[in-house]
């Protein structure tokens, strides 16, 4: 039954976060609410995790979540269910895609979905700074990277790696 409705939950996640991995992240904190398999402080481990290994953001995220809630298996039927959509629209789209271009305008479509695209993405922005910022360190943390970010265009790998020191070393 687990498995029924892990595969269910991350095909809906696979099939509604248009625009990306970071897309996935406010469904996540909703299954994180729903349905207690992962408190929000292993969500937040789970996106830093993700983001720093290798892979799409979302795939990564998903078979972590699915991991936590019931292992190896747990991750594989996950991973199967956030990537089951995905495959589907592409099969069914590059079958139509020919057909339905000579016949309605799919840049004015595809435009229509930016604004819901970023709106997730900004909501995923919001949550993830209010779980991650929790103190006055955190804080100070986030505003000295933003600031490198901004003004010293370094690749992200320097600022995950940079993060990774700093909160190793926070730990001592």
């Amino acid at each position: 039954m687990i498995y029924a409705l892990l595969f269910y939950r991350f095909f809906l996640i696979g099939l509604l976060a248009v625009g990306g991995g970071a897309t996935t992240i406010p469904f996540l904190f909703d299954l994180s609410a729903q349905y207690h398999w992962f408190s929000s402080n292993e969500l937040m481990n789970m996106i830093a995790v993700s983001e720093a290994t290798p892979g799409p953001v979302g795939i990564n995220m998903s078979t972590f979540a699915g991991f936590k809630v019931n292992g190896i298996l747990g991750g594989i039927v996950a991973t199967l269910g956030i990537i089951t959509p995905s495959l589907i629209i592409i099969i069914l789209l590059s079958k139509l895609f020919g057909r339905l271009s000579c016949h309605i305008n799919l840049d004015e479509i595809f435009k229509t979905l930016q604004p819901a695209v970023l709106a997730l993405i900004i909501n995923a922005t919001i949550e993830i700074t209010w779980l991650g910022v929790q103190n006055l360190i955190s804080s100070c943390i986030l505003t000295v990277l933003l600031f490198c970010m901004f003004y010293f265009k370094k690749s992200p790998i320097f600022y995950i790696l940079l993060s990774g020191i700093i909160g190793y070393c926070l730990q001592l």
